[in-house]
């Protein structure tokens, strides 16, 4: 582990990427945002209840909020940092010179993503305080809070393992973005859409609700719906019996999303210098 942390693409990439000004305003920009979203609800709120203070409820529902445009963040923003990691290289005619090294495949790949991951993290990181102000009104446990970042986690480092994996087997940074873009947008819109018409279909056929185990799947792998679960739990037990599948949602996403993970990175790592073999 101590010499994955230490190898050069790493420590290259942390550098370029955290003393960008550039990455700092885009922090920056994204806080103030947030600001004026939580700062701006809790006016208008007090103001249209007349009460002159901020309800645990309205504090919950503001937490949901700032945890789907968190979720939303994360969605859009990681296949932007992974998708171009390797095609960029390809096409500025650099990959060359870093495969002549003596790092390994695994190590130039891990390099990559974990320092796009850690910016992420650092963005999601720097929102803590704003997240915080929920615990001043109630309604939110730090429990709670933990397990939603815990997801957001799991969430980006899938995404982020799909990005390189397309920007090594693809030569077009713009078309290894798209094809990322196409899957994230598969995963979290057209799954949830399935689950719904299947879940349908079922209840129209047989009148009432009926067991669908593909449902369940779809719902599964979807981060909107677990984001849902995890904000709402009585919403998983809506799904478990609408589905007639006893299964946790969060189990199916964990398992699904972290063999999505090991995959991609395995194909990223085979693939980077047999295409690069191809090129010559």
């Amino acid at each position: 582990m101590k010499q994955l942390l230490a190898n050069p693409v790493l420590v290259k990439e942390i550098k370029l990427r955290f003393r960008s000004l550039k990455s700092f305003t885009g922090i920056l920009f994204y806080l103030i945002a947030m600001c004026i979203f939580v700062f701006g609800f809790i006016m208008l709120t007090t103001s249209f209840t007349g009460t002159g203070y901020f309800r645990p409820e309205e504090s919950f529902f503001m937490f949901a909020m700032l945890s789907y445009i968190q979720l939303g963040l994360i969605l859009f923003i990681t296949p932007g940092l992974t998708a171009g990691a390797i095609s960029s290289e390809r096409e500025k005619q650099t990959l060359n010179i870093l495969l002549t090294t003596s790092q390994t495949s695994f190590q130039i790949i891990f390099g990559k993503l974990t320092s796009s991951i850690a910016f992420l993290l650092l963005l999601v990181v720097s929102g803590l305080p704003i997240y915080s102000l929920v615990f001043l009104f109630g309604g939110v446990s730090p429990g709670q809070l933990g397990i939603i970042f815990l997801f957001f986690f799991l969430t980006m480092l899938a995404i982020g393992g799909i990005g390189i994996m397309y920007s090594t087997i693809i030569r077009k940074t713009i078309v290894a973005m798209i094809a990322t873009y196409g899957t994230m947008i598969f995963l979290a819109g057209v799954t949830g859409f399935i689950y719904l018409v299947i879940t349908g279909m079922n209840s129209m056929a047989a009148g009432t609700l009926a067991s669908s185990p593909i449902a369940h799947f779809f719902a599964s792998i979807n981060p909107v719906v677990l984001m849902l679960t995890l904000i709402s739990p009585g919403s998983d037990s809506f799904i478990t019996e609408s589905t007639k599948v006893d299964l946790p949602i969060w189990i199916g996403y964990t398992i699904f999303y972290i063999c999505i993970t090991v995959l991609s990175i395995f194909i990223a790592v085979k693939k980077l210098r047999v295409n690069m073999k191809h090129t010559r």
